[in-house]
């Protein structure tokens, strides 16, 4: 049902700020703007990648005002995903008791409609975009919860995922966490990492015990790695470099959203088939 992640939303009390540094450290373009009456938002939209990145600024009371009161600043509002049937899926979960808005071809499910985990989605008609800036595509959001298992079992049921193909294991004691990738597609990377962050001492552990369960961070692949890295030390943007093939964007470098780019196929390596991984 869900074909790839297209975009990610970015909740900021300050559009021109946010943006301007995805502009500056990824060569975002800007799209165009509009408002969203379903979350009360002023929306600035970027392209990057084959997608988006969506700004939004509060327009009033509403989810984007209660999301930055809550959080205290900005930070990654909700993961992006296309589908081929946007009223198909829309119906799906009208079936299953759930309130979903609807604006602008786009449905917009809030936590409670994904299952309660923390997940915000928008998901909008599938689209065939040339690539921009300095990304090649998106394709994970991070969704830090207390029971991995509870959680990819709602999303499977809520979006038809299939569990012996597309539910793929993961750990990390380096990070301190294990859950699972939700692929969207056995052959392709675009997913959900649903994972538990365990070790409450490390950065992830310590960022769940403040904010709860929630989206924490996305992902990206990039064949230009080695220009960003250069571009964000010229910025003093701060990174963190993992070998020749992961960079880190920290939230201050990117108007409060980690964004992790890996380079091409790399992913995966932990993915469920490193052997697609090509050698460079």
């Amino acid at each position: 049902m869900l074909t790839r992640i297209d975009r990610i939303q970015v909740a900021t009390p300050d559009i021109g700020t946010a943006a301007s540094r995805w502009g500056i450290l990824l060569g975002a373009e800007h799209d165009g703007d509009d408002v969203v009456s379903a979350l009360a938002a002023r929306r600035s939209r970027y392209r990057v990648g084959d997608g988006w990145v969506e700004f939004l600024e509060p327009d009033g009371a509403g989810p984007v005002a209660d999301a930055l009161a809550e959080r205290g600043g900005a930070h990654l509002f909700a993961a992006g995903a296309a589908t081929v049937d946007v009223d198909e899926l829309v119906l799906r979960f009208v079936e299953r008791g759930q309130k979903v808005a609807v604006e602008g071809g786009q449905a917009f499910l809030d936590a409670d409609a994904t299952g309660g985990y923390g997940l915000r989605l928008v998901v909008s008609a599938e689209d065939d975009l040339p690539s921009v800036g300095a990304i090649d595509y998106l394709y994970e959001v991070t969704n830090l919860v207390a029971n991995a298992d509870a959680a990819v079992a709602e999303y499977a049921d809520g979006f038809g995922f299939h569990p012996s193909s597309e539910m793929v294991p993961i750990e990390s004691k380096e990070y301190g966490y294990r859950g699972f990738l939700t692929l969207f597609h056995p052959d392709r990377l675009h997913r959900f990492e649903v994972i538990n962050p365990h070790d409450r001492d490390k950065t992830m552990g310590r960022y769940f015990g403040k904010f709860g369960e929630s989206l924490y961070m996305c992902f990206a692949e990039s064949n230009q790695l080695a220009s960003v890295a250069e571009r964000c030390k010229e910025a003093e943007a701060p990174i963190t470099e993992v070998g020749n093939h992961t960079l880190f964007l920290h939230p201050a470098a990117l108007g409060g959203v980690m964004v992790g780019l890996s380079r091409p196929t790399y992913a995966w390596t932990w993915s469920g088939h490193p052997e697609r991984v090509e050698t460079t």
